[in-house]
């Protein structure tokens, strides 16, 4: 990494790294149905069987965004990557109106929760300095 995050940054990493944490284990307990609306019909796997390989993903994302420091800048990336991948599930609930998570019970809901998907990229990027890092090495290279 070129570039140290900034104790605000740090700060945001973790709080990331403790939600994609929190996610992770709720994928694999208790709201293991939920997620199972958010898989698409034409996912050709096993909806609990996705919902629980993503689980396993987002734990490893997390604890590799909060601990692994010779690695934070990929791990910015390739949670921003996941959150690419995932974002098609959130597009199909909210096209087939699948109620989840007690909250997500109204297309409005389902609608408005579509416009966080980017602010999540934009965080993990930010707050592991991926972005940072992109920019310095491209300015090196002119």
């Amino acid at each position: 990494m070129n570039k140290q995050t900034s104790t605000l940054q740090n700060i945001f990493r973790l709080i990331l790294a403790a939600f994609m944490l929190y996610a992770g284990i709720s994928h694999l307990t208790f709201n293991r149905v939920d997620f199972q609306a958010q898989v698409p019909d034409w996912v050709p796997l096993s909806k609990d069987l996705v919902v629980v390989l993503s689980g396993y993903v987002e734990i490893a994302l997390a604890l590799g965004l909060a601990f692994w420091k010779s690695q934070r800048v990929n791990f910015g990336w390739a949670l921003a990557a996941f959150f690419l991948l995932i974002f098609p599930g959130n597009i199909a609930q909210y096209l087939d109106g699948k109620d989840a998570f007690g909250a997500l019970n109204s297309d409005r809901a389902r609608l408005i929760r579509l416009f966080f998907q980017p602010v999540l990229i934009v965080w993990a990027l930010w707050s592991a300095g991926s972005w940072a890092d992109y920019r310095s090495k491209k300015d090196k290279d002119k």
